[in-house]
């Protein structure tokens, strides 16, 4: 299996890059909308929160390619931005929507514990990213890093949070995810003992 994607660019040295600092910016500004949107009870700001922290991760994914600079460093560091921009975003919204708890509180949990550890997976391989894991496993790629795969992971739950009168159809959507979660994490754990 072909896995070989350098694990050194040109920027690997620098952690001042373009898309680090739009991961970065879209972070400060994601969190202090979110903040301020716990504090205000507020819908706009929450929505304001969700809007930079969605828009800010996927430019600076692009731009990252664009100007070929995607690194380890960058990589891990907008898996750990997604980690603190999810976790005041759905604290607000639990706020706002609190008959919601239960559909939040599996998605939190998924997307904090399980789809972390998945995410920085790739560490044990020599790849750039997550997304070229396709040359670990299509698979497992497809079912958490493909378009359509990041678009369920990050915002499926939430946009029916936001629509449902119900928590019954985000609850099982995100008990959805959170089994395709597990099922990846088995593929990767059996990928990751035949390394050894």
């Amino acid at each position: 299996m072909n896995i070989a994607v350098p694990l050194v660019r040109t920027a690997e040295h620098s952690f001042t890059t373009v898309p680090n600092m739009i991961t970065l910016t879209r972070t400060v500004g994601a969190v202090a909308l979110a903040v301020a949107a716990i504090v205000a009870h507020s819908w706009p700001l929450l929505i304001g929160a969700y809007a930079v922290y969605w828009i800010g991760d996927t430019l600076d994914g692009i731009v990252a390619r664009w100007l070929d600079q995607e690194t380890r460093a960058g990589a891990v560091f907008d898996i750990i931005s997604d980690r603190a921009c999810t976790s005041l975003c759905l604290a607000a919204l639990l706020m706002l929507k609190p008959a919601m708890v239960v559909p939040l509180a599996i998605f939190l949990v998924q997307f904090m514990i399980l789809d972390t550890m998945l995410s920085l997976s790739f560490l044990m391989w020599p790849l750039v990213s997550p997304n070229y894991f396709a040359r670990v496993d299509p698979r497992v790629y497809r079912w958490n890093w493909s378009a359509p795969a990041k678009v369920l992971n990050t915002s499926a739950v939430v946009l029916l949070v936001l629509i449902s009168p119900s928590p019954l159809y985000p609850a099982l959507l995100a008990a959805a995810v959170t089994l395709v979660k597990i099922a990846s994490m088995v593929r990767v754990a059996r990928l990751a003992a035949s390394l050894r």
